[in-house]
């Protein structure tokens, strides 16, 4: 099975077992609903072997599923076999990095909290580069270089004829924590105003003076897809990633990111922040 039909499969899985939850269908029950058995509908949602996107299609329509969501559903159903431009590099990227780039590929929007680093697609190279040699696990500068090539490749997606609206809240230690050299860290505040000019991309910075809130203990991703029903959230931890999709799950991580954007500083004044902090270094 190829990269991308496993990560299309794992979201059409997770979709499908959402909307029989939501309309409170047992497996079988919803079988009969569509004249197909109960393994036929629990392979369906736990991705093993192929699917036929008409029964999806039924499916949805049974589960009372929106036309958005059943026009997302569908559509990935009927392209679990294509490819992004990431499967080239399929050996070597973790099962979690395939699925992110998936849920990014159809990604209407990203929310974004980072209390550490730079969000990856508003990286430059050069504090990219700084990230990878900075790993506890030293790695050759061959892979280093392979490893930043894919990040790089990733923020074109904010280049795309439809892209995502990217809206980044940055702890000010983000700004302040010098990654590679104090020039790197100039070129990557700049790469920030940058962003902040362009209408793709939402940038504010949440102050030291605002003192503890509600996102202290880390940060994390709300990748919006068509419809609500269709959003994950990524968290990614030292020790691997972390996907939900529960709908209490997101509920929480989304009224954090609206305290957090409430408690930020306006885009201009974001902005003023990150040209004072440049003229320091």
């Amino acid at each position: 099975m190829s990269v991308r039909t496993t990560t299309r499969r794992r979201q059409l899985g997770a979709m499908m077992r959402k909307l029989r939850a939501r309309k409170g269908l047992t497996l079988e029950e919803a079988g009969r609903l569509v004249g197909a058995s109960k393994a036929t509908i629990s392979r369906y949602e736990t991705q093993a072997g192929p699917v036929k996107w008409l029964v999806v299609d039924a499916l949805c329509r049974e589960y009372g599923a929106t036309d958005a969501e059943r026009t997302a559903v569908v559509g990935l159903a009927k392209d679990v076999k294509q490819q992004g431009w990431w499967s080239s590099f399929a050996d070597s990227i973790p099962e979690s990095m395939n699925l992110l780039l998936t849920l990014e590929d159809e990604a209407v929007r990203e929310d974004h909290f980072s209390c550490v680093y730079v969000p990856g697609l508003l990286q430059t190279r050069g504090y990219s580069t700084a990230l990878q040699q900075a790993n506890e696990v030293r790695l050759e500068p061959a892979e280093i270089e392979r490893l930043v090539d894919i990040r790089m490749k990733r923020q074109e997606i904010l280049t795309r004829p439809k892209p995502p609206h990217l809206w980044a809240i940055l702890d000010e230690s983000v700004l302040r924590r010098v990654v590679g050299s104090p020039e790197i860290m100039k070129e990557q505040l700049g790469r920030l105003l940058e962003g902040n000019e362009s209408t793709q991309v939402t940038l504010q910075v949440l102050p030291f003076s605002k003192g503890a809130h509600c996102a202290a203990l880390g940060s994390f991703v709300i990748i919006g897809g068509r419809e609500p029903a269709l959003d994950v959230v990524y968290v990614d931890f030292h020790t691997g990633s972390l996907f939900l999709e529960k709908d209490e799950e997101l509920e929480r991580y989304r009224l954090a990111f609206e305290y957090l954007r409430a408690q930020a500083l306006d885009i201009e004044a974001s902005s003023s922040l990150i040209h004072r902090i440049r003229k320091e270094l």
